[in-house]
This record gives structure tokens, sequence and C-alpha cells, in this order.
């Protein structure tokens, strides 16, 4: 026997494993979140793919809602201000990004509404839209209050159109509430059946931008009214 198969050898039959970093935390969680849904973005989940405890997790991330919130953030990366159009336009297109980062992910759109994120691609998300509004002639105040209805309700709207059937409205469902709408008691529900045929009008969109108008001229109202 050669003595060269006599040499002690390591028993490690791996190689060694990567450092934990907050950003390979995050990039894990994302695959989980694509693969198998937020539902399965758990610190112990996230720990088994990187061959490693769950507590070791918690170094670089505080809580489990706080890996949901850069979750959020690093899907925001893509969300950029346009460069045409004017302020409006630009604005409205900027939280229609922002939306449809939510609408692609419902279970993140749910989590928003708790959950306050604070990465860099959410700040910046808030910068560009407080720029937009300055360019706009809204005031600060105006704007630093008006900000958190703007994201509000693309957010509240992700949450309503796009979440699994159990947080949203079936179109059965949608179809029999207009009809209840429709056949309303007029004597009774005087102002629902004079309004019933406006109340299921306009598509996503169409009410979306509605929406969306009126949130920025009640900014720019307040603007003027302080």
């Amino acid at each position: 026997m050669n003595d060269s198969d006599q040499s002690p050898r390591s028993r490690r039959e791996r190689p060694a494993k990567p450092a934990l970093t907050r950003q390979g935390i995050i990039d894990v969680a994302l695959v989980i979140l694509r693969d198998e849904g937020l539902s399965k973005v758990t610190m112990r989940r996230i720990a088994a793919v990187l061959d490693t405890g769950p507590a070791s997790l918690y170094v670089y991330v505080r809580n489990t809602e706080d890996l949901h919130a850069q979750i959020l953030d690093a899907l925001l990366a893509p969300v950029a201000t346009p460069t045409a159009g004017t302020w409006r336009e630009r604005l409205k297109a900027l939280l229609a990004s922002y939306r449809d980062v939510l609408f692609a992910h419902p279970e993140i759109a749910r989590m928003a509404l708790s959950t306050h994120p604070s990465g860099p691609h959410y700040l910046a998300l808030v910068d560009a839209i407080l720029g937009l509004l300055a360019e706009g002639g809204v005031s600060d105040r105006a704007a630093a209050w008006g900000v958190d209805l703007l994201l509000l309700h693309p957010n509240a709207v992700a949450v309503e159109q796009s979440a699994p059937e159990s947080f949203s409205h079936k179109p059965d469902e949608l179809s029999s509430l207009g009809t209840k709408i429709a056949e309303a008691d007029a004597k009774r529900y005087p102002h629902l059946a004079r309004l019933s045929a406006e109340l299921v009008s306009g598509d996503g969109q169409a009410r979306s931008d509605w929406a969306f108008d009126v949130l920025v001229d009640g900014i720019l109202a307040r603007t003027s009214s302080s």
C-alpha cells in the first residue's frame, strides 16, 4: 500500500459553505416566494436551503416581518420614474408600476398593508413621488401627507383584485352582487336603486384612473387652501 494512502483525510465531505449575508438570505427568500408562495418563506425553510440553523439568520434579519419587508423592497427594484409626459402622467405611471408589482405578488400586497417597508428601493419610490408632487406645485405638507394615500390605494386595489379566492370576490359573487343591486327595493334603498347602473360601471383601469385623479386633485386642493 502506498504511503500516501495512509495520510490523514479531512472528515468534511462538502466544500465550505458560503458566508451568510443579508442579501443571500433575501435571494433565497425570493426563490421560495416565486416557487412556493409567501406562506413557505419562513426562517426555518430559508435556513434549510442555506444549510444552517434558523437562529443564525436573526443576525441579519430581525424577524419574519423584517424579512417580508425586505422581499417587497427587492421586488421594487425595477420600479422607476418614467421620463416622458407631464408630472401627473409620470406620477400615474409610477404608481401603476408599483401596483403591478403588488398585483404579481398578492401575498406581499396584503403584508404591505400592515408592514412599513424602509429599504432603499421603497425609499426611492417615496422620494420619486414627493419629487413629482413638488414639480406639480404641491405644498410640502400636502405632499408629505398625501404620499401615504397615493401608495395605499394601489396596495388596496392589488389586495382586492389579485388576492387568492379566500380574499377576493369570485366572478359569480360579483354577478350576484350586481343582480342584487339592480333589484334593490327603490323604496327601501332609494339611492342604491337610482345609482345601480353606475355602481357596477367601469372596468378596473377606469376606476383606478378615476381614484388616482380624485386623490391628486384632493392633494392639490389642500395645497391651495393651506
